[in-house]
């Protein structure tokens, strides 16, 4: 899958990520990931649901892959949950 056609969840308000999401899909984009680490991944199933539940009830999940990351920080490795949440029609 392209990158055009990820979405990363951070720390900005969940309208931003949806309207993100709209905005693929509405280009032509065939299916849409949102990925998200960590503390984000709730936040990621939100604009999932607000994204199927709101604005385009034609999608639905395809696909919901987890996986461990290892993170080299200043003290070490730290191990931090990922998500990704494959959106299509």
């Amino acid at each position: 899958m392209a990158d055009e056609n990820t979405v990363f969840v951070g720390h900005k308000p969940v309208m931003n990520y949806v309207l993100a999401c709209v905005t693929q899909l509405n280009r032509g984009a065939g299916d849409i990931t949102i990925k998200a680490r960590g503390r984000a991944i709730s936040r990621a199933v939100d604009v999932a649901e607000i994204l199927r539940k709101r604005f385009m009830p034609e999608v639905g999940v395809k696909d919901i892959r987890i996986s461990t990351e290892q993170i080299n920080t200043s003290e070490g490795t730290r191990n931090v949950s990922a998500m990704e949440i494959i959106i299509g029609k």
